[in-house]
C-alpha cells in the first residue's frame, strides 16, 4: 500500500470530521491534491484532526471541554507501518481543566500503541482519534471522580466531628477497657479516702472523750449510772437493818 490508499483513507475522513481537519496555521481542511489544488495540509503527508472530548462535570457544568489538536503524518509505507502522531494545545489556548500535556501527552499517545499493533495493514486513523478522545474522556472523568471522592471524605470527616459533639465517643472493646480501668481506680481511690476520714474522725472522738469534764460524762451517761446503783444497794441494806426484833 501507499500514496493511493493514504490519499483514499483522507477522503473518507473528510467526509467523517467535516470540520474538524484542519491545515497548517488553521487553514480550511485538507482536500485531495489535483493539478490545479495543492490542498491545505501542514503538507502533502500531515494534518490535524481537532478533537473535543465530552465531560460532565457536576460541579462545574458551565466549564467548556478541553480542545486538542492530533497531528498525524503518514510514513511512505502506511498503514503496513504506523503512522507518526503529537498531541498538542490550539496556539493561546487556556490550560485545559484536569489535563497536563506536559505530563499525559505519553500516557495518552502510548495508549493507542495496542490499537495500532492490532490494525496494520488497514486504514486506522478514525479508530485511533475514537479511541484517543475516549481515553482522554476517562481520564479527566477519573480525576473528577478522585476530587468529588475527596471533597466527599473530607464532609463525612466534618458531619462525624460535628455528630461527635452530641453522641460521644463511639464504644469500642478498647475504649471500654479504658473506661472500665479508670472507673475502678476512681473507685478504689474514694473508698480509700473514705476510710482514711473514718479513721480520722475515729481518733479525733477519743481524743475529744479523754478531754471530757466531769459533768460533760455525766450528761452524755458515761458517769452516774453506777453510784446511783450503789447508793439504791446501801439504802436496801439499811432498811433491812430497821427490823423489828
Amino acid at each position: 500500500m501507499g500514496r493511493e490508499e493514504q490519499i483514499e483513507e483522507r477522503e473518507v475522513l473528510d467526509s467523517i470530521f467535516p470540520d474538524e481537519i484542519i491545515g497548517d496555521n488553521f487553514s480550511p481542511k485538507w482536500s485531495v491534491p489535483t493539478k490545479t489544488n495543492s490542498g491545505g495540509d501542514i503538507d502533502e503527508k500531515s494534518y490535524r484532526i481537532t478533537i473535543k472530548p465530552q465531560i460532565e462535570n457536576p460541579n462545574a457544568p458551565d466549564t467548556e471541554p478541553p480542545t486538542l489538536l492530533l497531528t498525524i503524518t503518514y510514513p511512505p509505507s502506511y498503514p503496513d507501518e504506523a503512522p507518526l502522531l503529537d498531541l498538542s494545545l490550539p496556539p493561546n489556548a487556556p490550560k485545559p481543566a484536569h489535563l497536563d500535556l506536559s505530563i499525559d501527552r505519553p500516557t495518552l499517545l502510548s495508549s493507542l500503541d495496542q490499537t495500532i499493533s492490532e490494525s496494520l495493514g488497514i486504514a486506522m486513523i478514525f479508530t485511533l482519534v475514537t479511541t484517543l478522545t475516549e481515553t482522554i474522556e476517562n481520564l479527566i472523568a477519573s480525576r473528577i471522580s478522585d476530587i468529588q471522592k475527596e471533597k466527599d471524605r473530607e464532609a463525612e470527616e466534618a458531619e462525624a466531628k460535628e455528630n461527635a459533639k452530641f453522641h460521644g465517643e463511639r464504644v469500642t472493646r478498647e475504649s471500654f477497657l479504658r473506661w472500665r480501668g479508670g472507673f475502678r481506680a476512681e473507685l478504689e481511690k474514694k473508698v480509700e479516702e473514705e476510710k482514711v476520714k473514718k479513721e480520722g474522725e475515729g481518733k479525733r472522738a477519743a481524743k475529744r472523750e479523754e478531754k471530757l469534764t466531769g459533768r460533760e460524762l455525766w450528761e452524755k451517761g458515761m458517769v452516774g449510772k453506777e453510784t446511783d446503783m450503789e447508793e439504791e444497794e446501801g439504802l436496801e441494806d439499811g432498811v433491812e437493818g430497821l427490823k423489828v426484833g
